[in-house]
This record gives C-alpha cells, structure tokens and sequence, in this order.
C-alpha cells in the first residue's frame, strides 16, 4: 500500500503519515488540561525543545491529566531524556512512549478454552465443552 493511500488510522499504528512519509509514534506526556494547558503552548515547547518540526507534531489530545502526541519515532534518545524534565505550568512533561494497545477479546470468548455447561436436568453435573 502506498503511503498516500493509507488509512488515517493507520497513524495510530506507529504507521508513516500520509503528507511526510515519516514514521509516526504515539507519546504520553505529563500535562493536561487540568493544568490549563493549550494545544498551541504544547507546540510551541515541543519545537523549541526538540527541534521537531511543527508539522511533525500530529493528533494532541489533551485529557484531565495527560495528554497524548505523536512525534516521529526517529526522536533521539538525548532529546527524548531532555523532554522528560521540561516543564509547562510548573509540571514536568515526563514524555513516556505509549505501546500499541491489543485489540479487546470479544466478550464470548472462553478465556481457558473449556467452558462449563449447565445440564438441564437436576442431576447437578455439569459438562464440559472444548471453546
């Protein structure tokens, strides 16, 4: 698949983003809007900070006490260790990559492979089935 024609999901992934090519990676960071912090202001330090390119600064979502990112996954680990102790509103951005998440089990799904099926009768055996 070309990079062009990849799903805008497939960013979420740790995939390349459409526009650049550049592969993409998923960050937590310390800092949310509980700490009334703006989109912008996060740009605005990740640049000066790191260096990035402001259009390599993709999908911030700011939660209460967090907030998630994506930058490109060829941060250099000098530049990732210095993010760790930057500050916004006097907290640390303490920047943590956050792995991809599996996808959930459907609930139907037997966790051990055998699942217990009760008998109609009231002989109070139960069977086992293979799952």
């Amino acid at each position: 698949m070309m990079a062009a024609e990849q799903p805008v999901n497939a960013r979420l992934t740790g995939m390349e983003t459409p526009q650049s090519g550049i592969k993409m990676v998923r960050y937590r960071l310390d800092v949310g809007c509980n700490h009334q912090v703006s989109s912008e202001e996060l740009k605005r330090v990740l640049i000066e900070e790191s260096g990035v390119d402001k259009n390599n600064i993709n999908n911030i979502n700011i939660q209460g006490d967090y907030t998630l990112v994506e930058l490109p996954d060829e941060m250099p680990q000098d530049i990732f260790l210095h993010l760790k102790s930057v500050e916004i509103r006097q907290r640390k951005l303490d920047i943590r990559r956050v792995k991809a998440r599996n996808k959930k089990r459907g609930r139907n799904q037997a966790r051990g492979g055998k699942q217990r099926v009760r008998s109609s009768g009231n002989s109070g055996s139960d069977q086992i089935r293979e799952g």
